[in-house]
C-alpha cells in the first residue's frame, strides 16, 4: 500500500474540492492519503516521512511549494493542472484518474529536474526549482550587485536585479528578461541581468560547479526572493552565495519523453 501526499492550492475552491475527491478516490488503488494546503510548509513537512508520492494540484505555483517541501526527502512529484499556464504540471483534471492509475501501477518515468540554493549569512539555506533572484526593493531605482565566479570577478552589474536561474527556471523571468531555453534536464545555471544599464548586459550560461557570489550595493533596500514565493530584504554589503542544490525535483511523468516541446510550443507560443 502507497503513502500519498495531496498538496492543494487554498486559494482555489476547485484545487481543494478536486484533492477530497482525489483522497475519496485514491484508496481503490490501494492507497492511503493526507491532505495538506501547499502553504502550509509546517504542516506538510510533518506528514512527508514515508510518503511515496506527492499529487500536487493548482498551478505551476503549487508545483514550486511541493517541490521544495519534498526535495530533500526525493518523493515524486505528479502535478494536475488548475492553473493557468500549467508549464510543469504533467495531468489536467479529465486526466487524473486514469493518469494515476497507469502511474501507481508502476507505469511512468522519472524527470529529475536541478535545484538551486542560496546562502545568506545567518539565514537558513534557501531551496530553489525555478530560480533565485536578487532585485531592486520597493524603490525603482537600480542596484549594483558585484558577481565573482568561483572566486573570480566577473563584473558589477548596474540593474533592476540580476536573476540565477535552473532549467526548470529558464522559461519564466529568465525568458521574460531575454534569456535562453535551456533543455529541462539540463544541470547548467543561467546568470542573467534585469534591464541591465551601461553595463554587461548578456545571459551567461554556468557549469554545473558554478559557484556564485552576489554582492549587493544599493542607498536603498534590496530584496531576495526564492522562486518568487520567499522574498527576504537585503542590505548593502549583503553578500548571497548560490550553487547547485545537492536535492533535485523528481516528476513523475506519464507522457512520453519528448513531451517537452510540444508544452513548450502550446504554452509559449501566441497562437
Amino acid at each position: 500500500m502507497k503513502r500519498v501526499g495531496i498538496l492543494y492550492h487554498p486559494k482555489i475552491a476547485a484545487a481543494r474540492a478536486f484533492a477530497e475527491e482525489l483522497a475519496d478516490f485514491l484508496p481503490s488503488l490501494n492507497a492511503v492519503v493526507w491532505l495538506c494546503s501547499a502553504w502550509d510548509e509546517e504542516s506538510a513537512g510533518a506528514q512527508i516521512e514515508s510518503t511515496e508520492l506527492v499529487l500536487s494540484i493548482g498551478g505551476d505555483g503549487t508545483i514550486l511549494r511541493a517541490a521544495r517541501a519534498v526535495a530533500p526527502k526525493s518523493i515524486p512529484i505528479v502535478g494536475i493542472n488548475l492553473g493557468r499556464l500549467g508549464f510543469m504540471t504533467e495531468l489536467s483534471v479529465e486526466q487524473a484518474r486514469v493518469g494515476l492509475t497507469a502511474l501507481l501501477a508502476g507505469e511512468g518515468w522519472v524527470d529529475e529536474r536541478a535545484m538551486l540554493q542560496a546562502k545568506l549569512p545567518g539565514k537558513r539555506t534557501y531551496h530553489a526549482l525555478n530560480d533565485i533572484v536578487i532585485g531592486r526593493g520597493a524603490i525603482s531605482r537600480v542596484i549594483y550587485v558585484e558577481t565573482t565566479i568561483d572566486g573570480a570577478p566577473l563584473t558589477t552589474y548596474k540593474a533592476d536585479g540580476v536573476i540565477l536561474a535552473t532549467a526548470t527556471g529558464s522559461t519564466g523571468h529568465s525568458l521574460a528578461a531575454g534569456g535562453p531555453i535551456l533543455y529541462p534536464q539540463s544541470r547548467e545555471i543561467l546568470l542573467n541581468p534585469i534591464s541591465p544599464h551601461l553595463t554587461f548586459a548578456n545571459a551567461v550560461v554556468l557549469p554545473p560547479t558554478a559557484i556564485v557570489e552576489l554582492k549587493v550595493h544599493t542607498d536603498h533596500q534590496a530584496m531576495l526572493s526564492i522562486d518568487g514565493q520567499i522574498n527576504l530584504p537585503l542590505e548593502s554589503g549583503d553578500t548571497v552565495k548560490v550553487n547547485l542544490s545537492p536535492h533535485v525535483a523528481r516528476f513523475l511523468r506519464v507522457q512520453p519523453r519528448g513531451f517537452y516541446y510540444t508544452v513548450l510550443m502550446e504554452r509559449l507560443v501566441p497562437k
